[in-house]
């Protein structure tokens, strides 16, 4: 049974991480060929560092995802907080609810209401421009914005209410007790909010492509744009070269957030 059941978890992790796999090693690919190994090369990395339009749309996909998602991070630690200060009731139940609604509508539902959003308010200011970076930075925020509530509600559930109060008590002021207290109790999951945001944001494409506008595109819109006529290798680079920066990000945050844990651990 033992057998079975690491054979059955190994085909799942191969059939998830296969085509990882197949991108790394066509990104060496010493041929443009998509489907035919020829050789080892590192072409395609020096090719995508001259490349003006994908380095365009790679930064500007990365400054809206660190935007985004400190914004996202921000409002959701700040609504966390005060979600947590209500009393079980309807109130808490339908604000809740309503903040679950980002994640389970369709995201293709969530782009063209926020686009005709963003038209109609430009219609009232009189502009035909307003599809753009701010109009990005809003829908990113609104569906990164559950995801960080989700994961800091629950830590603050596991804090000691008391705390901020003692600090108030040895002369702290509320604000002052919250940053020094009650901030470092629950930033495991704030940081954890912070990461999921700017992943989510990184890799979002139908959301981007409606409220989006033709002075800012991202990377996964440059690429669906190529897909249109051939992609070649270079884009398995640019793809390997996010998917290792992300992987050594979270690599280094399991390992920081183990030694607090285990610190704690200690403290205790």
């Amino acid at each position: 049974m033992k057998a079975f059941s690491r054979i059955y978890t190994f085909l799942i992790f191969l059939f998830l991480y296969a085509p990882i796999l197949v991108l790394l090693l066509f990104s060496f690919n010493s041929s443009s060929s998509t489907s035919v190994f020829s050789g080892f090369s590192v072409q395609w990395y020096k090719l995508i560092m001259h490349d003006t339009a994908s380095i365009t749309a790679l930064r500007n996909t990365l400054v809206l995802a660190v935007c985004s998602s400190f914004l996202a991070t921000v409002i959701g630690t700040a609504a966390s907080v005060g979600i947590e200060k209500f009393r079980k009731g309807p109130f808490r139940t339908g604000l809740m609810a309503a903040t679950n609604i980002p994640m389970t509508n369709p995201e293709i539902v969530t782009g063209v209401s926020m686009m005709l959003l963003f038209v109609f308010i430009g219609k009232l200011i009189r502009t035909d421009s307003v599809l753009g970076f701010g109009t990005m930075l809003i829908a990113h925020v609104t569906f990164n914005l559950p995801y960080v509530i989700l994961t800091v509600l629950p830590k603050l559930r596991q804090t000691d209410k008391n705390l901020a109060e003692a600090a108030q008590d040895l002369g702290c002021r509320p604000v002052s007790a919250f940053f020094k207290v009650v901030l470092p109790a629950i930033m495991p999951g704030v940081l954890t909010g912070l990461i999921m945001s700017f992943t989510l944001s990184l890799d979002d494409f139908i959301i981007s492509y409606f409220t989006s506008g033709p002075g800012f595109q991202t990377l996964p819109i440059v690429i669906f744009s190529m897909t249109k006529k051939r992609v070649k290798p270079d884009m398995y680079a640019l793809s390997a070269i996010i998917f290792v920066s992300i992987l050594i990000l979270l690599i280094i945050y399991n390992v920081v957030q183990q030694k607090s844990d285990e610190k704690a651990k200690k403290s205790v």
